[in-house]
């Protein structure tokens, strides 16, 4: 009988090349799955359970899709490679083909992209294998004619090691490369320091809260978010003396990641079960003797590494880190500040490639109770010889003696590997140093597990992101989207305004010196903290004074069933309090990820008193292997109307509010797999409350009281709802 999932896995093809030459093969991969649909397939396999005294020539029938059909499927993966229940049966029905054989023919076609792929990554290594054996023949020549340093004549065996051959070699190499790099800079040393923040050409980006709009010019706000211990804020470019060593900084980083990413055993020992690394510190010092100096008293060190394949190109995601707003917006989730304070080159022949800046930025955890870690680095791209492109920080702490670093970045980046189809292969380093004890106890296991600040969470995010960006380009209305959505340009800008919902929420519910919490009430875990903000002269969000509150806490239930509790319009009104127990119905609904649960979508709250009017609720629910995010906003009717039409969203007041959902540490290790989050699950409540439409008023006791109240009956609301069986 034939089984779909067997087609989701490349094993299936790997079992087949053992049995089948390869020109077979081929064949079996580039024609017969661009030929053959789903019926085909399923066919074929039921011969099997043929009568055995049937002769074995006989040829079995095949039902070929059409040009036609083949043309709409083909467009419509380029679009989702992985529709749902719903796409596939509308893309049946406009085909004439039944949903299983859309079903198929969408698993054949991953499982033929898959197959180019590992065949492309075979040809590299191959190539790779090719030029390493030539280099060491090379080597080899060069050290059966080596000579000696002293006097010049041949030296005797064991008066220059190997290594020694090789250090020289690499050395004379890097020296052309620092000499190369400060020619670069050499043109940009003596003119004035860029005006921060570097803008990116789709001007700035406006961010509901207190975090992101440090970095916009939006007047009535940066005065009362910005106190005296500000670090980012304070920090300078460096000086005309410092700028020669940070070139030389940066060369060493980019060869140390690059050595990072690609070296096994014994510099990275496998775990037991093989589902992660671990850094040998030792092997390291040795591998790395040059470098930021040794590791201070009082930090610990932290190291990961990860990759994956995601669904964007290469040139597009250098752009992306190389460019300050779009990296913290694409990571929002993680990066909360970051700002350029000097470039010291832009590159090269019109594309980043010996680009170096140097930056700052603040990285968190969606909680207020992990302190933020602050760095001040300089950034370094390169494209290598074979085309893969390299973008590494290091930590410049060194250049501020006065200061006293909580964290220090070692070189720590990520290898960009272009591949077909425009995807790219990604393999990320993060290496920090880092003191976190003022960090909570219920995250305590999550940090010290590297995956609130290591590679895994970094990778994870980029993946998620990339589906959707690649959701928020396409030019038509796919199936799976539902409701009062008519036309593409209402769907950007649905997604537009999701997009700004998400950015505001992220960037006000963390540890971020730019706002300071005041704690309500004892010294608990789940005590609820609070933050007020006048806002005025934007029209992204409304005019007045705005309370936000938050609180984090622990529920032994895993993060997979909070996520599907809260974002589920159906069981909205077990938990949100101001929906007074009305009807929650969607009304528009658009997939932007794989799972089903990444999507963004419009709920109208029907209200249970017909004296009150109905409500229209912005919500978008998204998931990774690391965590997950509920956010939504109440929006205006009239407002919501112009957005859906394709109008402008940035003239769409908001106050975002939700959860951020992580697993309380790395889960149980299963069948070599690691499952995140098999335990319980740490959940923020953020709340955001308009409590005066005169931005010049008074706090009042009494608002603080309710909002207080308010926070807190939710979270009875949820334990009690997710905690029953």
């Amino acid at each position: 009988m034939f089984q779909p999932n067997m087609f989701e896995s490349h094993h299936h093809i790997l079992d087949m090349s053992h049995k089948t030459p390869e020109h077979e093969l081929d064949m079996l991969r580039d024609e017969d799955y661009e030929s053959k649909s789903g019926t085909d397939i399923m066919e074929a396999h039921s011969g099997d359970d043929q009568d055995p005294n049937q002769r074995p020539n006989k040829k079995k029938r095949y039902h070929r899709h059409t040009q036609h059909q083949i043309q709409e499927m083909e467009s419509f993966f380029k679009e989702c490679p992985h529709p749902d229940d719903k796409q596939r049966k509308e893309l049946g029905r406009r085909l004439s083909l039944e949903p299983l054989q859309v079903k198929f023919w969408f698993q054949n076609k991953r499982t033929q992209m898959k197959a180019q792929h590992e065949r492309h990554e075979n040809t590299q290594l191959r190539n790779e294998n090719e030029k390493l054996r030539s280099e060491n023949i090379r080597y080899k020549e060069a050290l059966a004619n080596a000579t000696c340093p002293n006097c010049g004549g041949p030296a005797a065996i064991g008066e220059m090691s190997f290594d020694e051959q090789h250090l020289r070699i690499e050395n004379a190499r890097l020296r052309e490369e620092i000499d190369r790099i400060s020619g670069i800079a050499a043109k940009y040393v003596g003119k004035p320091m860029l005006s921060y923040p570097n803008m990116s050409p789709h001007g700035p980006t406006r961010s509901l809260d207190l975090a992101v709009a440090s970095f916009s010019p939006q007047q009535g706000m940066v005065g009362d978010m910005f106190g005296a211990n500000d670090i980012l804020r304070s920090v300078s470019g460096p000086t005309e003396a410092d700028k020669p060593i940070i070139i030389e900084l940066a060369v060493a980083a980019m060869e140390e990641l690059i050595r990072m990413a690609q070296s096994g055993e014994p510099l990275w020992v496998p775990n037991s079960d093989n589902s992660s690394e671990t850094l040998s510190d030792e092997e390291y010092l040795q591998t790395f003797p040059r470098g930021i100096g040794p590791k201070p008293l009082g930090l610990q060190s932290e190291a990961s590494r990860e990759s994956a394949v995601v669904i964007m190109n290469h040139i597009t995601l250098v752009e992306i880190l190389m460019d300050v707003n779009q990296w913290s917006n694409v990571f929002s989730g993680i990066v909360s500040r970051a700002m350029t304070l000097e470039v010291l080159s832009t590159g090269v022949a019109g594309n980043y490639n010996g680009a170096l800046q140097v930056m700052t930025a603040e990285y968190q955890v969606p909680s207020p109770l992990v302190p933020t870690r602050e760095n001040y680095f300089v950034r370094y791209c390169k494209q290598h010889s074979d085309g893969t492109w390299a973008v590494v920080d290091v930590s410049l702490d060194n250049l501020r003696p006065s200061s006293i670093s909580r964290c220090r970045r070692r070189p720590s980046g990520c290898l960009i590997q272009e591949l077909p189809n425009g995807y790219s292969k990604v393999t990320w380093v993060e290496h920090v140093e880092v003191d976190d004890r003022a960090v909570h106890n219920i995250y305590r296991l999550l940090v010290n597990s590297g995956l609130a600040f290591g590679a895994k969470r970094w990778v994870a995010t980029l993946d998620r992101q990339c589906e959707r960006l690649a959701s928020a380009m396409a030019n038509n209305i796919p199936a799976g989207d539902v409701g009062v959505i008519t036309t593409p340009e209402g769907r950007k800008s649905m997604l537009k305004l999701a997009e700004r919902m998400v950015l505001s929420f992220c960037s006000g519910v963390g540890a971020s010196t730019a706002h300071t919490w005041t704690t309500l009430s004892g010294s608990g875990a789940d005590d609820v903290r609070v933050m007020t903000r006048k806002s005025m002269n934007d029209p992204g969000r409304p005019p007045g004074i705005v309370l936000s509150a938050a609180t984090s806490f622990w529920i032994p239930v895993q993060p997979k069933r909070v996520f599907d509790f809260l974002r589920d319009e159906n069981s909205r009104s077990e938990w949100d309090i101001l929906s007074n127990g009305g009807l929650v119905q969607e009304m528009a609904h658009i997939a932007n990820g794989r799972d089903q649960g990444n999507c963004v979508s419009l709920l109208r709250v029907n209200s249970a008193n017909s004296s009150q009017s109905n409500m229209l609720i912005l919500q978008e629910s998204s998931s990774d292997s690391t965590g997950s995010y509920v956010i939504y906003a109440p929006v205006d009717i009239v407002a919501m109307n112009v957005v859906l039409s394709g109008g402008d969203p940035d003239y769409v007041a908001l106050l975002p509010s939700g959860f951020a959902i992580l697993p309380d540490g790395p889960g149980q290790h299963q069948g070599g797999i690691a499952e995140v989050g098999t335990g319980g699950s740490l959940l923020t409540v953020a709340f955001q409350i308009l409590v005066d439409s005169t931005p010049t008023a008074k706090l009042s006791l009494g608002s603080v009281a309710t909002v207080n109240s308010l926070i807190k009956c939710t979270v009875e609301r949820i334990k009690a709802a997710v905690g029953s069986p």
